[in-house]
């Protein structure tokens, strides 16, 4: 159902997704996993228009769909969640499903004069579609419930509701699980289940919880350092050597056993090139800010050069701050370079 191919997507000198090429079946549940900073959203975010791409191609069934706006590939059924639910707080969990459909009679003005009579046959039928989604859901108790009073995992299925209200032909999932307590986990996985065979969905969706993931998805992708690593089963992926070798998606206790190779940043000889690279500014900072991308080594890396068991600033005499690059707005810094 989509395909892309060799897409690239930069920032400045920052390759977040590298070219990249992947099929999403029609039909599948597919897992999308990778460590933080391989460039799994900024995908999502490409395919799902929110990103023009650099170069490279997306289609739909055969279509072209390469820089697309969202509203217009939401009018071809394809859809997005995000990592944090966006919900309208102070409407009712109902209400925040009745005004997912597009193109309704009330939104023109001529309408509210001349066409009250459509507007109400219409927005009966919308709390009918909303109510039997909360039902499927098994969260109908809350359809008068102010949205913004509920729980994270709550919000997860009042957006995993949102693509219901329409005729979705494939929703990617921005980490759906992600502070989740297990019991909403669950009942959301089983209503992406149930749409996928119910329904005919098609899913692509991010996740860290591989145990999740392994429930649902078939096939697994694997991204690192903005490209395609692996893909295959999720016993296949788990098996996969490029994957054990540090490139890939790992385990908490894993990632702390990982190899530092290729870009990663080789923390042994951090300690030194830190320090003389503060020395060589103008005068000695207040604050020095490191900045590159998730994995690079920046807290990993201060930790060891100072062997931290207080705060950054205390053992050094400066106050310390690792940041993302999106969020430095000039001042002097040291930057990490995956070249090292």
């Amino acid at each position: 159902m989509i395909k892309v191919e060799n897409l690239h997507r930069h920032f400045g000198g920052f390759h977040a997704v590298d070219g990249a090429s992947l099929e999403i079946r029609e039909g599948s549940i597919t897992g999308l996993v990778g460590p933080n900073g391989a460039g799994k959203t900024t995908l999502f975010n490409v395919i799902a228009g929110v990103l023009p791409p650099t170069s490279g191609r997306v289609t739909m069934a055969g279509d072209d769909i390469t820089g697309m706006s969202p509203h217009e590939l939401f009018h071809k059924g394809l859809l997005r969640t995000f990592q944090i639910a966006h919900e309208f707080s102070s409407m009712t969990v109902r209400e925040n499903l009745m005004m997912v459909p597009g193109s309704q009679s009330g939104e023109t003005l001529w309408n509210t004069w001349f066409g009250r009579k459509r507007i109400a046959d219409e927005e009966r039928a919308l709390q009918a579609k909303a109510d039997e989604v909360l039902e499927f859901l098994t969260v109908d108790h809350l359809r008068d419930e102010k949205a913004g009073n509920l729980s994270g995992g709550q919000k997860k299925l009042l957006e995993l509701g949102r693509t219901m209200m329409v005729d979705a032909r494939i929703v990617f999932l921005d980490e759906v699980g992600a502070g989740v307590n297990r019991t909403l986990l669950n009942t959301i996985g089983d209503a992406i289940v149930r749409l996928n065979k119910e329904r005919g969905y098609t899913f692509c969706m991010i996740e860290h919880d591989m145990e999740f993931i392994g429930r649902l998805c078939d096939p697994v992708i694997v991204m690192a350092e903005g490209k395609v690593l692996a893909e295959g089963t999720i016993d296949e992926i788990k098996a996969n050597e490029q994957v054990i070798d540090g490139k890939g998606w790992r385990s908490g206790a894993q990632v702390e056993r990982r190899e530092l190779t290729q870009w990663f940043f080789r923390i042994s000889d951090f300690s030194g090139e830190l320090l003389d690279a503060i020395d060589g500014l103008d005068g000695w900072p207040d604050k020095v800010r490191l900045m590159q991308q998730n994995w690079i080594g920046k807290s990993r890396g201060l930790q060891m050069s100072f062997d931290l068991t207080a705060p950054y600033g205390e053992t050094a005499g400066i106050d310390v701050y690792t940041t993302r690059p999106d969020t430095l707005m000039g001042a002097n810094f040291v930057g990490i370079s995956p070249d090292h």
